[in-house]
């Protein structure tokens, strides 16, 4: 019995962001923005599939006898529930700075996933806002990260260095 509930829990995980878009039509579910939840998710596939893309982090902070913790969430960033995302978030005292942990996002590529939001310190939530019919994504509340086609990318602006001759 604890084998088929685990796989029916896993199931529920993976299908959850789809059902809830498919329920409330589309862009209901984003009406006013919906935070990304991480929580520990040991011994389900998304667990293990974030393990194998964090494998040298967990080894690192492990190399330093640290204990670390492996924080998972899903969330779909389109109408396609083929882009159902998977965030990962590595906790150690060695991978998390002033900032807080960083999270990191991966998209289904055929077999294997895809790194499009690398290194985000913060909450993130899900925005009505779209771009390349991906949803943008607001890290600790100000910061917007729109879709490229590619991968997300920030749009605040980096102030440019001043001129190295010294002249302004």
């Amino acid at each position: 019995m604890p084998r088929l509930l685990r796989h029916l829990l896993v199931a529920c995980h993976l299908l959850l962001p789809a059902l809830l878009a498919t329920a409330m039509g589309p862009g209901t579910a984003w009406a006013q923005g919906n935070p990304v939840i991480l929580a520990q998710h040991p011994g389900t596939e998304p667990d293990r599939q974030a393990r194998a893309l964090v494998a040298r982090p967990l080894h690192d902070a492990a190399a330093h006898g640290e204990r670390p913790v492996l924080l998972t969430g899903s969330a779909q960033l389109s109408t396609d529930p083929g882009r159902t995302a998977l965030f990962v978030q590595v906790q150690s005292e060695s991978l998390c700075g002033s900032a807080g942990c960083s999270t990191s996002v991966y998209l289904p590529d055929g077999h294997d996933w895809k790194l499009v939001l690398d290194s985000v310190s913060g909450p993130i939530t899900i925005t009505p806002q779209t771009h390349g019919e991906m949803h943008d994504l607001l890290v600790d509340g100000t910061d917007r990260w729109i879709w490229n086609g590619a991968t997300y990318t920030d749009t605040q602006a980096t102030a440019s260095p001043p001129p190295m001759d010294g002249t302004r």
